[in-house]
């Protein structure tokens, strides 16, 4: 599936979830004078999104993937300080929403690694790249796929008559 947009990406969706779950866990009182673990966890888990988004926007898949190990290091953070969190007294209450929060950024994590797996070895530079003349050179080699699979296909149906012929002959 082919998107235009970033905010229609499943991972991006999935990254403003995690997000704004962790805004929710962050504003419990348990929260309250412990500021900078409260600000490095929301930086860490706004920043999956945003990297997703901005690697999109970049327009070749080097700089795409690049965001995209970026965003995977980000959820990588937020469930590192989830550990943190989860073994801190004060939030001995939350258990159940650390974990939950912890399989949804583990799950960012793997659509991240998988997309970026798929992109490795794709043959396709990125929107920056394409030109008229891309286009029409990757419409023609579609075009050629196309019609050998046709004619591969129209050799496997005679395959079976010729080689009844054959054993006739025997």
């Amino acid at each position: 599936m082919k998107y235009e947009r970033f905010e229609d990406l499943p991972v991006w969706q999935a990254g403003v979830n995690l997000a704004v779950q962790v805004y929710e866990l962050t504003a419990q009182p348990a929260f309250t004078g412990r500021a900078s673990l409260r600000d490095q966890i929301e930086r860490a888990a706004v920043s999956v999104s945003n990297n997703i988004a901005e690697g999109f926007e970049r327009g070749t898949t080097q700089e795409l993937l690049t965001f995209l190990y970026i965003a995977r290091g980000s959820a990588g953070e937020v469930r590192s300080m989830l550990c943190l969190v989860g073994r801190l007294p004060v939030f001995a209450d939350f258990k159940s929403e650390i974990s939950n929060l912890k399989s949804l950024a583990e799950g960012v994590s793997r659509q991240l690694r998988g997309w970026a797996d798929s992109l490795q070895n794709s043959e396709i530079k990125g929107q920056r790249y394409l030109t008229e003349k891309t286009r029409n050179a990757a419409q023609s080699a579609r075009d050629r796929e196309e019609f050998l699979e046709h004619l591969r296909q129209i050799r496997e149906r005679k395959k079976p008559e010729s080689q009844a012929s054959d054993k006739g002959d025997a």
